[in-house]
């Protein structure tokens, strides 16, 4: 029975539970003993980055960050899994209890036909209306205004992330490009002495 195993392995599993069935003893091949069991596919939810807004990090203190749907035409939805958008000129406004994304340039679907849609048109954000009314209240404050840090696919829904800033300061953005700067010089002059040995 071993040597039927051996010469026919692609129907090993079926043959094998055949002989335990039987009241066989459990043989494995050693070409099965070596197999390791396939990796899993990550679970949770899949993220698919669209667009991201470097800029707003050099420009802004980031205080506070929301998740949000949008709603969009189907044109909209094409040109964003073509990894088509723009996010640098964007910006929350808020009417009428609602919050909008406006400057945000999503270029036309080039195969889209006359209902395409207009690149920077205003798009209604997804909140909660307690959401909507900490924004709108902290966006009143001097300094502040809400702006979009990046756009992605969240299991197949265009999701984008918007987040409460405080503009900062020409001297403020020079602080920050110094200390990235001496963490990069210090990071620099590790390596060289690992590598040296010393």
């Amino acid at each position: 029975m071993t040597r039927n195993l051996i010469r026919y392995a692609s129907f090993g599993k079926m043959l094998l539970s055949a002989t335990m069935a039987k009241g066989g003893t459990k043989q494995v091949p050693e070409a099965w003993a070596n197999v390791k069991p396939k990796a899993k596919a990550p679970s949770g939810p899949v993220r698919k980055l669209v667009a991201n807004n470097k800029k707003a990090r050099h420009d802004y203190l980031i205080e506070d960050v929301f998740e949000a749907g949008m709603v969009l035409s189907g044109t909209e939805v094409k040109a964003l899994r073509m990894g088509r958008a723009s996010l640098t000129d964007g910006y929350v406004s808020f009417e009428r209890g609602e919050a909008y994304l406006e400057g945000v340039h999503i270029p036309e679907y080039f195969q889209g036909t006359w209902n395409n849609h207009a690149p920077r048109r205003k798009r209604k954000l997804l909140l909660r209306k307690d959401e909507i009314l900490r924004l709108a209240q902290r966006a009143q404050e001097k300094g502040h205004t809400v702006i979009p840090l990046s756009l992605y696919f969240l299991d197949g829904r265009a999701k984008i992330e918007i987040a409460l800033a405080r503009g900062k300061k020409e001297y403020d953005k020079r602080q920050s490009l110094r200390a990235a700067d001496d963490a990069r010089e210090a990071e620099r002059a590790m390596r060289q002495r690992t590598i040296m040995g010393g």
